[in-house]
């Protein structure tokens, strides 16, 4: 086994499973102010970069700031009305969160999700009290993949760069590690598949939460 013994986690599809919320809200939002409504793919594929930065490669950068604004808020408004029916945590994660918390392994939530969003989900899938700290897209300067979120983390918490791994479904949060200097894990149950991992060179993939236990001692 190996001695990580700091997780820095990515949210959706990661510990949550929001696919369903995200494409329900975006393609509801487009339509709203009337844009070409993206398929679901172009909506997977762009789930862990924040909305600010994604909605535009969607087809929403002719917008003026105004209706760009708009867009925004009326996703957020979309989002939060199917988090009942639709938020969910992957299989096992509760369960192994609480394990790799008896064995002192010291947890985050890394997210491009704005902080009072990422903090709401936390609560009501009820996982919060399992991380020491989360950090929002609004609590960086620069977005996924560069690594700010990382080094705000690390510095603030006086953590070691050999100690530390990021967990994440996406390519960006590859990336991101990578440019840190920590060590990554792929999981494969997210918006990404294992060959889209796999281009990345991950340090780890895993395929079951479970798996998370065997990194660390």
């Amino acid at each position: 086994m190996l001695s990580k013994r700091i997780y820095l986690f990515d949210f959706d599809g990661t510990l949550g499973d929001s696919e369903e919320c995200s494409i329900v809200a975006t393609q509801g939002a487009f339509k709203e102010v009337n844009l070409p409504i993206p398929n679901k793919n172009q909506i997977k594929k762009a789930m862990g970069i924040p909305i600010e930065k994604s909605f535009k490669s969607m087809g929403a950068d002719g917008l003026t700031a105004n209706q760009f604004e708009s867009l925004l808020d009326i996703f957020r408004e979309r989002y939060k009305e199917n988090e009942v029916d639709h938020l969910r945590l992957f299989p096992y994660v509760e369960e192994t969160l609480s394990k790799l918390k008896e064995r002192s392994v010291v947890m985050y939530v890394l997210s491009s999700k704005k902080s009072d969003v990422l903090q709401r989900n936390l609560e009501e899938l009820g996982i919060d009290a399992y991380f020491k700290d989360y950090y929002g897209s609004d609590k960086v300067e620069h977005y996924k993949p560069h690594p700010d979120g990382i080094y705000k983390i690390l510095e603030k918490y006086q953590h070691l760069k050999s100690e530390t791994l990021m967990i994440g479904d996406a390519s960006y949060d590859l990336q991101m590690a990578r440019r840190a200097g920590v060590s990554n894990c792929g999981v494969t149950w997210g918006s990404f598949s294992e060959a889209d991992l796999c281009t990345e060179k991950p340090d780890f993939i895993v395929h079951d939460f479970r798996d998370l236990l065997d990194l660390t001692e």
